[in-house]
């Protein structure tokens, strides 16, 4: 929290309509567990007008989708805040999106082999900002391979674009992960509270100056 006792407030991460899954504003933990700083995360997937992340087909049922057939895939992920970048990661591939049980049940049945695979294999590609010497650290996982544009030392500004939105690591389609945690030692670190805005609520056009959609909310950039 700041000084005066408010939650930190970042900017969107992205321009656009997008709708947030697995809010800290629905449950904490947000992704079910305080471990590796997750306990307010959040996850937002790039949608149309009608809500959905990508045209549905008869493989939408039966079988892994291409990463490209998602709206949210090579979209551009910008930085929420100005700070300096103290860790990348690149090289990990963007898997195919999965939405329906033929495809999901073998991926959840392979979540323990992921985790014996270590950190990259779960954050897939990632950018971590510090917004100050000692932190608060901004995670931004998931990214598309090879479309990270800083490198640890650079100095961003908030709204400068640093990657692509992709589908590495743990995830079964195209998506942006969002954390802020107090330490770089991932499995010790605890998550920190903080804030979104300003954005418009899709449902009723309100902007919201600060606060958090919940899951399933869908919110836009001014």
């Amino acid at each position: 929290m700041s000084a005066g006792g408010e939650r930190l407030r970042l900017a969107l991460p992205f321009t656009g309509l997008w709708r947030a899954e697995l809010s800290p504003a629905t449950r904490v933990p947000s992704h079910g567990t305080h471990r590796f700083g997750l306990t307010y995360a959040v996850d937002f997937v790039h949608v149309d007008e009608r809500g959905r992340s990508a045209p549905r087909t008869a493989r939408s049922l039966l079988a892994v989708e291409p990463a490209e057939r998602f709206l949210g895939f090579g979209r551009p992920v910008l930085a929420p805040a100005a700070g300096v970048v103290v860790e990348t990661h690149d090289g990990e591939a963007d898997a195919g999106g999965r939405r329906s049980p033929l495809t999901l049940v073998p991926y959840a049945l392979g979540q323990a082999g992921r985790l014996r695979q270590g950190l990259d294999a779960i954050t897939g590609n990632r950018v971590v900002i510090a917004l100050a010497s000692q932190g608060p650290f901004v995670a931004m996982l998931h990214l598309r391979r090879g479309s990270l544009r800083v490198r640890a030392g650079d100095r961003v500004a908030a709204g400068e674009q640093v990657a692509e939105c992709g589908g590495s690591g743990n995830s079964t389609e195209p998506h942006l992960h969002l954390q802020v945690t107090d330490s770089l030692d991932w499995p010790s670190a605890s998550g920190i509270a903080f804030e979104l805005g300003p954005y418009r609520r899709a449902q009723d056009g309100v902007v919201v100056e600060r606060g958090m959609p919940r899951s399933g909310e869908r919110i836009a950039s001014l």
